[in-house]
């Protein structure tokens, strides 16, 4: 009787020691399931783009404070995907351009000069890029609180000879403290919807909006005179 008892209670713990190491292994697939599920969902949704733009050999310094925006589709459908990163560094924007110049070039990108580029004036460094399927804008300048003040027209200056500051050391604004380093843009389009990779117009649209008609000077109705009646 007491022989029997003890058989059931050791199959009793063998059948929980069973169901123990069924309910681990459960939970161990499922760990190493969802992290390879979970990274392949991001790798999905991520834009491969900024993935490159993340592996560019860039030192920490030159790339702080990111921040990324997309607009259009990633697949073309409408409107083509436009990628804009703004990122902030700690040196000048010299040295700032050279490091990322470098480091387009050592991941394939060239350097592509076409009109426009940039399409108005700008202060600092901006320089274009093609790779594959791609064209890049590379825009490194001073941060804001570096840009001088405009100058004060003659006419509004204090009393005194014209064009000259009785008070000059007065009127001198300190510079801003702390306002170091500088600012980078990354612009990054598809080749096909970059309006500069296919013929350009005559004129800059920036400035008439659109090309005009040609205009015919050698109108044949002007030579024409009116028969006598």
């Amino acid at each position: 009787m007491f022989r029997g008892a003890r058989s059931e209670i050791r199959r009793q713990m063998r059948e929980q020691r069973r169901l123990r190491l069924a309910a681990l292994i459960m939970v161990s697939l499922l760990v190493l399931g969802a992290l390879p599920l979970y990274f392949g969902i991001r790798a999905a949704t991520r834009d491969p783009v900024f993935s490159s733009l993340d592996a560019l050999a860039v030192p920490a310094w030159a790339s702080t404070s990111v921040q990324d925006g997309v607009d259009g589709s990633r697949w073309c459908f409408i409107e083509c995907r436009f990628r804009e990163r703004t990122v902030q560094s700690e040196r000048g924007s010299e040295e700032t351009a050279t490091v990322y110049e470098k480091a387009l070039t050592d991941d394939g990108w060239r350097p592509w000069t076409p009109q426009f580029c940039p399409d108005q004036p700008v202060e600092g460094r901006y320089t274009c890029w093609r790779r594959d399927e791609l064209t890049l804008d590379l825009w490194v300048r001073e941060p804001p609180c570096a840009v001088e003040q405009p100058a004060v027209e003659p006419d509004l200056l204090p009393t005194g000879e014209p064009g000259t500051d009785p008070n000059p050391q007065e009127s001198e604004e300190p510079a801003a403290e702390g306002c170091t380093g500088s600012v980078v843009t990354v612009k990054v389009r598809n080749a096909i919807a970059d309006e500069r990779t296919g013929p350009q117009p005559s004129t800059d649209p920036s400035l008439t909006g659109e090309d005009p008609d040609p205009i015919f000077t050698d109108d044949p109705l002007l030579d024409l005179t009116p028969s006598p009646s």
